[in-house]
């Protein structure tokens, strides 16, 4: 990370200043800007993207069962031999006779090609593994996306809450210090009493203390929210509404999460890989055919008393080979064993996937009923303190009501608006939340501007590229012709 770039981030843990202050931007940033932002540089979710890329190359190894292979080989070697008598040899069928040094190069190259026929169905069972887990990761993707949109949504709002808090907190020193200044005016002409202003003096030290409390708070939301969406805030616009896109109902909620929910697609979809690779382990038991061609060469020279001799070879060879297997010591067996047992484990990991969905979709949905709740509440209680406090002023004013009186009800007057601030905030993540749990909180619903990432367009640039054989699909067909089938069991218990 460059110094600039550092330097950027750890502001939003060192600006104090501007948080006491106020904040001066050029611009108001909004949650789609954010969201936006964070789509398309969050390290967690370009990390994940990279993983799913690296994934959808399986698809094109499995491919490879199906297409042949082209090897070439070569060699050269030269050989001297420095002789005590003279000797007589025969090279290549050439007798060499008398001489005191003997020079032999050799040289060979091949071509050897081959191209699988008949695999039992290992080749198709492991192609459809690998589309299988390509779904999986993606919905994995998926998952990582709202997530991270999820943090997004979190920190934009924590950053509101702190930036109220803050504000609520500076009006409150305000109006206690021109509570202090009068109680003093007050105590100079003999109206109250030391009392009095010791205790306007003390609510004054609290409400700095909160000041202090929520200048820290703040610059803490500012970090998170840097950490997340990749820039420091700015002065924040108000969040747009959720409404339209939520459910009526928590059964709509729960339709849309079984349907949509990016855990519960993915676990199906991992079990369709698991039920391929018990295909894969049983095509163990069947013979496979492939068929193989050669050329070749090879070539020697001998140069030996003054003569030189030469013999050229030429190979050309075709062949198609049958593997049958007769006894494998048990691996097959327990191959398949195991297979079965991972799919079991996988179709159990989709009833898992399916309560836990159930789970977070109806906490999701009661933590919104009761943010609902809390907020028509706190707003009622916040017009009932606002009303409270100005009458206690004024009846203070004319010696109906103490000082102590009117501290009481101001401290009651910012308590309520803080809850009514924390209230908001609760409602729009609890919002938030249920589109999560139901496997809809898209960028689409936060930034419409904003293109989504689709994961398909690496796939089929990494699949494409890979080359391709006329005779391909008449593989891929024959390969099918009398594989075992892989039908879900009942899961052991």
């Amino acid at each position: 990370m460059s110094n600039r770039r550092r330097a950027g981030l750890l502001a939003a843990a060192c600006c104090a200043s501007l948080m006491a202050g106020g904040l001066s931007a050029a611009h108001a940033d909004t949650l789609a800007d954010a969201a936006a932002l964070a789509y398309q540089t969050n390290p967690t979710l370009q990390q994940q993207r990279a993983v799913q890329r690296a994934t959808d190359e399986s698809v094109v190894r499995a491919r490879t069962g199906f297409r042949p292979t082209l090897n070439a080989s070569a060699g050269l070697t030269n050989s001297r031999t420095d002789l005590a008598t003279p000797s007589t040899t025969v090279v290549g069928g050439v007798l060499v006779t008398g001489a005191d040094v003997n020079k032999i190069g050799s040289s060979n190259a091949q071509l050897q090609l081959s191209q699988p026929l008949y695999t039992g169905g290992q080749a198709s069972a492991n192609l459809s593994a690998a589309e299988a887990d390509v779904l999986a990761g993606r919905e994995d993707l998926r998952r990582v996306e709202q997530s991270v949109l999820a943090n997004v949504v979190t920190a934009y709002v924590d950053v509101r809450r702190s930036q109220e808090t803050l504000r609520i907190a500076n009006e409150n020193v305000a109006v206690l210090t021109r509570q202090l200044d009068e109680s003093n005016a007050r105590f100079d002409v003999g109206e109250i009493t030391r009392t009095d202003v010791a205790q306007s003096q003390a609510r004054l030290a609290a409400a700095k203390a909160s000041q202090s409390s929520a200048q820290g708070n703040l610059a803490i939301a500012r970090a998170t929210y840097a950490q997340i969406v990749g820039q420091n805030p700015t002065d924040l616009t108000p969040e747009p509404s959720l409404a339209a896109v939520l459910p009526t109902s928590v059964e709509q909620a729960f339709d849309a999460a079984e349907g949509s929910n990016p855990a519960v697609l993915s676990a199906r979809y991992a079990e369709q890989a698991a039920t391929a690779r018990v295909a894969l382990a049983k095509a163990a038991y069947l013979p496979t055919v492939s068929a193989g061609a050669s050329l070749g060469y090879d070539a020697t020279e001998v140069n030996g008393n003054g003569k030189q001799f030469g013999q050229y070879d030429r190979q050309i060879a075709g062949s198609l080979t049958a593997r049958v297997p007769l006894f494998t010591g048990g691996l097959n067996a327990s191959n398949v064993r195991a297979a079965r047992e991972r799919e079991n484990a996988a179709r159990i990991a989709v009833d898992g996937a399916k309560r836990t969905v159930i789970q977070q979709v109806s906490a999701a949905w009661s933590t919104l009923l009761a943010a609902r709740a809390n907020l028509v509440s706190n707003e009622e209680q916040v017009r009932a303190s606002r009303i409270a406090f100005e009458g206690v002023r004024q009846e203070q004013q004319v010696g109906l009501r103490t000082t102590l009186d009117v501290l009481n009800a101001q401290l009651e007057l910012s308590n309520a608006e803080l809850a009514l601030v924390a209230a908001r905030r609760d409602e729009y993540v609890a919002s938030a939340v249920v589109l999560q749990a139901m496997g809809q909180l898209d960028v689409s619903k936060l930034s419409t501007g904003t293109a989504a990432y689709d994961p398909k367009t690496s796939y089929d640039r990494v699949t494409h590229s890979a080359g391709w054989v006329p005779w391909e699909p008449v593989v891929q067909a024959i390969d099918k012709v009398g594989v075992p089938s892989a039908k879900p069991q009942a899961a052991s218990k």
